[in-house]
This record gives C-alpha cells, sequence and structure tokens, in this order.
C-alpha cells in the first residue's frame, strides 16, 4: 500500500504530520498524489485552537439541530483542508486519465484514494495550478452566494450565476479569500457597484489590487448610505455578501442596506451573537438575511445547479483574473513539513498570511486532463 503523510491537529494547538497507509482503489476511483493544498485558515484554526463548535456538540442529521454534549469531532484531527491540487497516478475512471491534473476536497494529505461519488473538476490547461486549489470547493462556495442572491430577487432555476447582482450595488464584508473571491464574482458578472470592507489596511490593499473598491469597516455603512441614493428614505446597498464570522459584522452589514435589501451570508459564527440587533435597522428596513454554503443550492435550484456547473463558473473566474489573484492573494507557498509551524504561528497572530499553499513533493508529469 502507498503511503501517505496529512497534516491535522494532534491536541489544541499541536499542529502535526500524521504518516497512514492508503487503501486499494476501487472500482470506479482514482488515486492521486497532492501537488498543492490551500489553507483555509477561519475553518483549521478553528480546529487548531479548539474553539470549532463540533467539539462540543453533534449535528443530528434527521433532526437537524446541533445536540449538547459529546461532540462529533475529537482530537487527534489526522487531516483537515478541502482545496487540493493532484495529478492522477492509478485510475478505475474513464474521466479521470492517468497524468490528469485534478482540484477535489479530501484534506492535506499527500496522496488519496478518490471514491467513485466524490466530486473531482479537472483542472484546465490554461489555469495556474496553484490557483486550481479554489476549483473544487471555496470557489464554488463563493459562487453559491451568487446563487442565492439570483434566488433572493426571484430569479429562477435556470437563471445565469450574475443574475442577483447585475447592475445593482453590492458590499462585501471582509477581504479575506471568500471575500475577496465573492466581490470578484460580482464585478465580473455585472454588478453596477461592488465595495469590499475590512478593518485591516492590508487586506483593503490587496482587494484595491484586484480592481476593487476597498473601505473601512468603521465607516462601510455610512459610507454606502453617503454613495448609494436611490430616492427619500431609501439609501444604501442592494445586497450584502456577508464574509466575516462576528455577529458585530452582521449588524454593520445590516446597517448598510436600504430597505428591503438581502445579507447573502456566507459566514461561519463560532461566537454568540450579543452585538446583533433585530429589534433595529432588520425589522423596520424590512431586511433579509439568507444563508449560503456549499452542501445546498437555493431551493429549487437544484436541478440545474451542482458543484460542477459552479466549479466550471469558478474556472471562468480565475482564469480571467489569474495573474492578479497569484500575484496578490496567494502570499505564502511552503513544504508541507512547514505546515505545523505555519498554522500554529497563524493560530497565535505571530504570522500574518494572506493565502497560505502547502506544496507537496515532486511536480506533474504531464498537463493531460
Amino acid at each position: 500500500m502507498t503511503e501517505c503523510r496529512s497534516l491535522g491537529v494532534r491536541a489544541p494547538y499541536e499542529p502535526a504530520i500524521f504518516d497512514s497507509a492508503l487503501p486499494e482503489v476501487p472500482a470506479g476511483g482514482a488515486s492521486v498524489r497532492t501537488l498543492y493544498s490551500g489553507v483555509s485558515a477561519g475553518t483549521e484554526l478553528a480546529y487548531v485552537k479548539g474553539t470549532d463548535p463540533a467539539f462540543t456538540a453533534r449535528r443530528d442529521p434527521d433532526l437537524g439541530v446541533f445536540v449538547p454534549g459529546a461532540g462529533s469531532r475529537r482530537y487527534p484531527l489526522r487531516a483537515m483542508g478541502y482545496m487540493e491540487v493532484a495529478e492522477v497516478v492509478d485510475s478505475r475512471r474513464p474521466d479521470l486519465p492517468v497524468g490528469g491534473l485534478v482540484a477535489a476536497a479530501y484534506g492535506h494529505r499527500s496522496h488519496h484514494v478518490l471514491a467513485p461519488q466524490d466530486v473531482v473538476v479537472p483542472v484546465p490547461a490554461d489555469l495556474d495550478p496553484v490557483l486550481a486549489i479554489y476549483l473544487a470547493q471555496m470557489g464554488p462556495i463563493c459562487a453559491n452566494g451568487l446563487l442565492h442572491a439570483t434566488a433572493e430577487f426571484g430569479g429562477t432555476a435556470a437563471s445565469a450565476l450574475g443574475d442577483g447582482v447585475r447592475g445593482r450595488t453590492v458590499l462585501v464584508t471582509g477581504a479575506g479569500v471568500v471575500g475577496l473571491l465573492t466581490a470578484l464574482f460580482a464585478a465580473h458578472h455585472g454588478a453596477g457597484d461592488v465595495a469590499v470592507a475590512d478593518p485591516d489596511l492590508a487586506r483593503r490593499a490587496t482587494a484595491t489590487a484586484l480592481g476593487l473598491q476597498a473601505v473601512d469597516a468603521d465607516s462601510a455603512w455610512r459610507w454606502c448610505k453617503d454613495r448609494w441614493v436611490h430616492g427619500p428614505g431609501d439609501r444604501g446597498a442592494d445586497l450584502v455578501f456577508q464574509c466575516r464570522g462576528r455577529a458585530a459584522v452582521l449588524h454593520e452589514a445590516l446597517r448598510s442596506l436600504r430597505p428591503q435589501g438581502a445579507v447573502i451570508d456566507l459566514a461561519f459564527y463560532q461566537d454568540g451573537g450579543s452585538e446583533l440587533r433585530l429589534g433595529e435597522e432588520f425589522h423596520h428596513n424590512g431586511l433579509t438575511i439568507r444563508c449560503a454554503q456549499i452542501a445546498r443550492v437555493p431551493r429549487g435550484f437544484a436541478g440545474s445547479w451542482d458543484r460542477y456547473r459552479l466549479a466550471g463558473e469558478t474556472a471562468d473566474l480565475l482564469v480571467a483574473h489569474g495573474a492578479a489573484l497569484r500575484r496578490h492573494v496567494v502570499t505564502d507557498v511552503v513544504p508541507v513539513d512547514e505546515g505545523p509551524s505555519v498554522l500554529l504561528a497563524l493560530a497565535r497572530r505571530e504570522r500574518a498570511a494572506g493565502q497560505v499553499v502547502l506544496s507537496f513533493p515532486g511536480r506533474p508529469t504531464s498537463r493531460a486532463g
């Protein structure tokens, strides 16, 4: 069996490399050798720090609620992550030829056996393989946010991805990877005006370098009200994509909207929501908060939209903006053996980074697929 090395967490604040053996390739499956794996800082640092809610609760899949008590996640976590680019080395799938480059979501593992049902996206020949980390999951997460905006404004299941933003005023809260990709999607699909709000000057500079308007988060709601005037008593953004997992930021997103506007929420909240005031703008302006996450497309859209179609939209965006994303967003490409020290430094706030990408030994033997 092939030996596999993976980056995980042994205990709180103890990221580590683990060794394991891979199973045989099943009928309809494929074996891949990882080239690059992107770090999702928000999710993975919650695992490193032990703050993820799944450590203290479990989700009942039938009831759809979280039950406190014994958590569904426990240490050690032998792998984590969901942004992998790999070369196919053995295949029982006719759509995945040996030597092809693919994107998938299976964690920071040096090798992996893909099951027949796994979502696997061939990497386009004109796409930088490093940027292909966004192809299978992170990009579709952001594209799905636009799809939820389409549903919010009355689009149908066959609508184009940009129907919810085209011609509309859009604020994106947070200039992390999710916020930047979402803002680029909105601009790429014809939003009338797009701004990105973040409290960090360096992140705002990254947004500007990508051709986006950047505003200070501390004054974003006022900026929206002053810039986007639709009529008497009608000021603010049509739409806010909320990409920072803090209740206070969600409240500011609501303040930034015009009456009957909508927040499309892509954030993950680990704390309580005492800063969220639902008796103020949310109530008096008739606002909407709609959650968008990759497990579901909007109701009624599943027949025409799936992960592969969202990945196709992502590929178009990455090809169009690839040079700028590679230059300004991917700030750190480090060997996987340095992964534990990098994650620990990020968790302790001793290191700042944009997109961290782990590189694995070896290079692709071809660009087939």
